[in-house]
């Protein structure tokens, strides 16, 4: 029997908005790009300075609070480093359309960085390990520059984007992540990146393709990162419920794990679709999202869109 890695929906956006395509590899290079469509970047601020978050942001939920800060710590050195990665090979890109998905990827992925910092600084207000998590990411992603070929650098950025559009388009199918806090800047700058992200979910994956190819080292780069990444999660989320005393009510903190174990984000269909990337001949635009982004372009950024107040200077749609 088949593995089932469609991404469970809860939300009114339709259900089926990630099937599995049989086009030819050719086909799906870069698809978007082939149409005219380079990701945009949308010049942004959600303000976080002025935002007064409580300890627990995320409805007030323990365990998962310390995920989401976490998950929010990996970004900014992360997307520096997948930046990086890219524009090592920038100058060897001649196809002029994969050119302006780049440029549009090292837009987006740098606006990301800097507002994740403003979020992470808010954190650390609250008392979360932010400088921890981000020297450690810092630390770990120095060293496997400095002793890993340009190419595996390049592997890494694919296969970590693959988990970030995995777990962003996740985030746009359910209402229960959606809903999850009441805090409208935290809410919103979930929202914009995982649109984002799979906006721009197979530009590293391309680029990879263009000027090495190699499914062996694609694969066994996966694998090494689904441990680097699990481990930092799980490593990181342990040390910042240590250090908060909210922590030690262990009936609370009980009740929290448990909710979490039944978070989306977690789901049997999620892990199979982080699976599929080992697969042979895989590529990112197998599963379709084309009418998941149309949907939430237009709510976000449409002519109404929740978003627009955010933007600075000249409005991306």
């Amino acid at each position: 029997m088949p593995t089932d890695t469609s991404i469970p929906t809860d939300t009114a956006t339709p259900a089926d908005t990630s099937t599995l395509t049989d086009t030819s590899a050719d086909d799906r290079i870069h698809q978007n790009a082939r149409q005219g469509q380079a990701p945009p970047t949308r010049r942004i601020d959600f303000g976080f300075g002025e935002v007064d978050l409580p300890r627990h942001f995320m409805g007030d939920d323990l365990v998962f609070s310390h995920v989401v800060a976490v998950l929010s710590c990996l970004f900014p050195e992360g997307e520096d480093f997948f930046v990086r990665s890219v524009r090592n090979y920038r100058d060897q890109i001649d196809d002029p359309l994969l050119a302006r998905q780049v440029k549009g990827f090292i837009g987006q992925e740098a606006i990301h960085g800097r507002e994740h910092r403003a979020f992470n600084e808010a954190l650390g207000d609250l008392g979360y390990p932010v400088r921890f998590h981000d020297a450690r990411v810092r630390l770990g992603l120095g060293i496997f520059s400095r002793v890993a070929p340009k190419s595996y650098q390049l592997a890494l950025t694919a296969a970590l984007e693959h988990y970030t559009a995995t777990l962003a388009e996740v985030l746009l199918n359910s209402d229960t992540l959606q809903t999850g806090t009441e805090i409208e800047q935290v809410r919103e700058l979930f929202l914009w990146h995982a649109l984002e992200e799979n906006e721009h979910k197979s530009v590293a994956f391309d680029v990879f393709q263009r000027v090495c190819g190699k499914e062996r080292i694609r694969v066994n780069v996966m694998r090494f990162a689904t441990v680097g990444f699990i481990t930092a999660l799980f490593a990181g989320t342990a040390a910042s419920l240590a250090l908060d005393p909210a922590a030690r009510d262990l009936p609370r903190l009980r009740r929290s794990f448990a909710r979490f174990r039944r978070n989306p984000l977690v789901s049997r269909q999620v892990r199979a679709r982080i699976r599929d990337y080992n697969r042979p001949g895989f590529h990112p635009e197998d599963h379709d999202t084309n009418e998941l982004l149309d949907t939430w372009r237009a709510r976000l950024f449409g002519p109404e869109g929740e978003l627009n107040h955010r933007l600075k200077g000249d409005r991306a749609a």
